[in-house]
């Protein structure tokens, strides 16, 4: 192989398996943390972890949306690429695994060892994440900076549906309370 291609090839493989790394370190750790700070850190974690990801996640995508807009480089009419930083990768391997540490609570009650567990998310999550980084870049080269908006609008979208499901979730549970209250005044006063 000639050795330009190789390197060529090499430079593609090195942000994905980055990334893949990264996501999968987190999916898979956070579940353990979860799990090793058990029900005393799951309430605290249920409580806010919800926010945190929608905050980072949000703030994410309106980045990407923002650069998807800038001018193209000056020097061959193209579209710069989009760069994401060591710092930016660990805080998008955070947002997106955030959950998984209230989810790491319920670990146990899986038919495999926690540990275990966690590993297959881990590396199920880096390998997802490799092809999609694979795919993207190959969707990237015909759609441009579009397709870098469009990834802004699905973070968006992601922490959106997050912070929704866990408020349907918390109102859900609050009517449950109250009825299950009214239900036993009725009763006390029969």
């Amino acid at each position: 192989e000639h050795p330009e291609a190789q390197a060529e090839r090499q430079g593609r493989a090195g942000p994905a398996l980055s990334l893949g790394l990264c996501f999968g370190v987190f999916q898979g750790m956070m579940p353990l943390l979860g799990w090793r700070l058990g029900a005393w850190l799951g309430p605290v974690i249920e409580a806010f972890d919800h926010w945190i990801a929608f905050v980072l996640l949000g703030g994410i995508g309106l980045k990407m949306i923002h650069e998807s807009r800038q001018p193209a480089d000056e020097d061959d009419g193209a579209p710069a690429p989009p760069t994401v930083g060591v710092r930016e990768l660990l805080v998008l391997g955070l947002a997106t695994s955030i959950d998984a540490l209230a989810v790491g609570v319920t670990l146990p009650l899986l038919p495999a060892p926690p540990p275990v567990s966690a590993l297959v998310i881990g590396v199920v999550t880096a390998a997802l994440s490799v092809a999609g980084y694979v795919v993207g870049r190959r969707f990237g080269a015909m759609f441009g900076r579009r397709l870098d908006a469009f990834g802004g609008v699905v973070l968006i979208g992601m922490g959106v549906k997050i912070l929704v499901e866990h408020l349907r979730a918390e109102h859900a549970a609050a009517a449950a309370v109250g009825a299950a209250g009214e239900l036993l005044r009725a009763l006390s006063c029969a």
